[in-house]
């Protein structure tokens, strides 16, 4: 399934991405954002491409020799949290726009195999670098304790009955170890009320969300690489953040606050920018984005 990148049109007019300029993008994923962003910034600006998921790199490849940008396409298998590190390695300056698109794809959901989806049955993995991530969702089910378990539920996934899903993970597990992401549905939905299947998402959707935000240190990655953002944009850049969750927007608007504080960012949109009902008829994932746009003073 191709993923279908959100705001496509609001990214590329409040981005402003003009003919032989740099800029990153850094969540690349399937492209869908980046391969625009080069398209205007043909034939001498770059894009830096950044994804923790190596099976992402040689897809982007493939297509960025297909369409023979692979001179203005350059990539890196990184965490974003390593922005600065990262231009720094390749030489990258000179960067007048700088894109997150926190979401996630449907690639990882439906094709990955690694478990960030309760609808197939599969490992409870959820690392986007398994080889630079040793931490599982299988090892946090299983051993850590009821309290931190909640407490990850409440904070990361805004989960109501997190005290109950802890309990009965808690129980299971000195049953039987907890594999995969069927097994854990089934105690998710069997710990919490009848009738919270009847609400507008999933009862496990929440879970499978914190999870996979405290597997891949999701927040705190994200307020690391903030500032370096804004380190490296040059003069009147502009930083893009696409947001689809409460804490992340909640992390970036406070970001944006403090630094227009410091007369170091003029923030363009008070209010966030969010799909058209045209975008979330056709699709129903950007119903929940939010996208915040700054320049750096």
């Amino acid at each position: 399934m191709v993923h279908q990148p959100v705001l496509q049109k609001e990214v590329i007019e409040y981005l402003d991405p003009k003919a032989n300029k740099n800029f990153i993008d850094c969540t690349i994923d399937g492209g869908g954002h980046a391969f625009q962003i080069i398209e205007k910034i043909l034939p001498e600006g770059r894009l830096l491409g950044i994804d923790w998921d190596p099976e992402i790199m040689e897809p982007l490849r493939g297509r960025a020799k297909k369409l023979k940008v692979d001179g203005n396409l350059i990539l890196a298998c990184d965490n974003f949290s390593n922005l600065k590190k990262i231009t720094e390695e390749l030489d990258f300056k000179k960067i007048w726009g700088i894109l997150f698109d926190l979401g996630m794809s449907s690639w990882h959901l439906q094709e990955s195999k690694k478990g960030f989806s309760f609808l197939r049955k599969e490992p409870l993995d959820m690392r986007y670098n398994p080889e630079s991530n040793p931490f599982t969702a299988q090892k946090l089910l299983n051993y850590w304790s009821s309290g931190e378990i909640e407490k990850i539920l409440k904070e990361y996934g805004q989960e109501r009955f997190a005290r109950q899903i802890a309990r009965a993970i808690i129980e299971e597990r000195a049953m039987r170890p907890i594999e995969n992401t069927l097994q854990l549905a089934a105690i998710i939905k069997r710990s919490v009320p009848k009738n919270y299947e009847k609400g507008r998402i999933h009862p496990a959707t929440r879970t499978f969300q914190a999870l996979r935000i405290a597997v891949n240190n999701e927040l705190e990655n994200l307020k690391k690489a903030l500032p370096q953002a804004l380190e490296l944009l040059e003069k009147r850049g502009r930083l893009v953040l696409i947001s689809f969750h409460s804490l992340e927007d909640k992390i970036i608007k406070n970001f944006y606050r403090e630094k227009e504080k410091e007369g170091k960012l003029e923030i363009l949109n008070k209010k966030p920018i969010i799909a058209s009902k045209e975008e979330i008829r056709k699709n129903p994932a950007s119903r929940s984005a939010k996208m915040r746009v700054a320049i750096k003073k």
